[in-house]
């Protein structure tokens, strides 16, 4: 405890999580609602602990402060699990949901900042407010925020634009994880959409199936084993990358030599049983995201945004608001209105409001109950990967300099 700040390191944080995500999973089971609209587990588990910490907060002025050093190593397990799931017949058939996607979603980050903009000076708050409430926290996320905050403080007139930016991104990543579900849902009944791929789950273990497959700790240990090859691999691929001026999340070089050895490897050593598709993956996979969102989530410090809810309630419920009428207005249609669509529109909510682990867990849940979609699950995690950021820039840029 320093000076009213308790610090929760990482192995404890790390147990914690897990005691979340069970009460989540306890919770959902429960409360039909929580079901019914494909709220994911640690979702419900992360709000209901964030609140449990803004609660301790009020009471005794303690702050909660998480060492959170496990929760970024789980989601480069994810993402190169991801991976290894992928087949490069699945990347040649989402060519086209693929460009389409990435069309929608850079125009949307132009989108995002007109609202922000528009709505900060109808309410009498600087344009920079309306931009650090679009796409510089809700596209952008924590770390974009972060980046732009000192530029937009020393030069735009907003003193507090560290505590605004994060405050933002932190209220879109709780309306990311509760919009997506539902979404989902209304989709699936106003269309009568049915699932037409019955089997190839890329991520997500259903809630109900037969155990047609044997996993023992061995089957966990290779899938583990072919984890840490990928991510060594990835890692060195990463410190190169960055040697030449290339700055990029230490998942993504992960991800693509995931991708590589999962089409070559099985086909030069065919009698090597590669772990691709298999329970044993899913079960480390669906470990992963998991713990790594109730992380996140319950290490929201709720507190902070308190002086600033009044314009920024305002702010986002415009941005949720705008987000729900453009995914069922023009990115479901131009999607195709299918499975495949409906998949995507979870995963947009939760990357337009919050972050591509978000996204990926709104369409986990909704795959766990719906049947598989692993075309979704390649093609959103590409376009967050390498597009967003860099489009982003220029997008802040533009609309700092109005």
């Amino acid at each position: 405890m320093t000076d009213n700040v308790l610090v929760v390191p990482d192995f404890l944080a790390y147990t914690i999580g897990i005691v979340v995500y069970f009460i989540g999973m306890r919770l959902n089971e429960h409360v039909p609602f929580l079901r019914t609209y494909n709220i994911p587990e640690p979702v419900t588990g992360g709000i209901l602990a964030a609140i449990g910490a803004l609660a301790i907060f009020a009471v005794s002025g303690v702050e909660l402060q998480y060492e959170l050093d496990t929760r970024d190593r789980l989601l480069v397990y994810f993402f190169t699990a991801i991976g290894l799931n992928a087949r490069f017949a699945d990347l040649l058939a989402g060519g086209k949901p693929l460009l389409i996607l990435l069309v929608l979603t850079l125009g949307y980050i132009v989108f995002q900042d007109v609202i922000g903009v528009v709505a900060a000076q109808a309410i009498g708050q600087p344009s920079a407010i309306g931009v650090l409430a679009g796409s510089a926290s809700l596209i952008g996320g924590h770390g974009t925020a972060i980046a732009w905050a000192p530029e937009i403080a020393a030069n735009h007139g907003v003193p507090n634009a560290l505590e605004v930016g994060v405050a933002s991104a932190t209220l879109g990543l709780v309306l990311a994880c509760l919009l997506g579900g539902p979404i989902a849902k209304f989709l699936l009944a106003r269309h009568q959409i049915q699932n037409s791929q019955p089997d190839g789950n890329i991520v997500g273990i259903p809630h109900e199936r037969e155990d047609t497959e044997r996993i023992n700790h061995v089957s966990i240990m290779a899938v583990i084993l072919v984890l840490h090859i990928a991510i060594i691999i990835g890692y060195l691929a990463n410190e190169l990358i960055g040697n030449a001026g290339i700055r990029l999340p230490l998942f993504v070089p992960c991800l693509f030599v995931a991708i590589i050895l999962s089409n070559t490897v099985p086909y030069i050593l065919p009698r090597m049983h590669w772990p691709a598709r298999t329970r044993a993956l899913a079960i480390v996979s669906d470990f992963s995201l998991g713990l790594f969102i109730a992380l996140s989530l319950m290490g929201m410090q709720l507190w902070s945004i308190a002086d600033l809810a009044g314009p920024l309630l305002i702010l986002l419920g415009l941005q949720a608001t705008a987000t729900v009428i453009f995914i069922l207005f023009v990115f479901f249609p131009l999607m195709g209105k299918d499975y495949l669509a409906t998949v995507l529109s979870a995963g947009f909510a939760g990357f337009a409001l919050g972050a591509t682990p978000t996204a990926v867990a709104n369409m986990t849940a909704v795959t766990k109950t719906h049947g598989p979609a692993p075309t979704a699950f390649i093609i959103l995690p590409l376009v967050g990967a390498f597009f967003v950021d860099i489009t982003n820039a220029f997008v802040i840029q533009f609309f700092l300099g109005l």
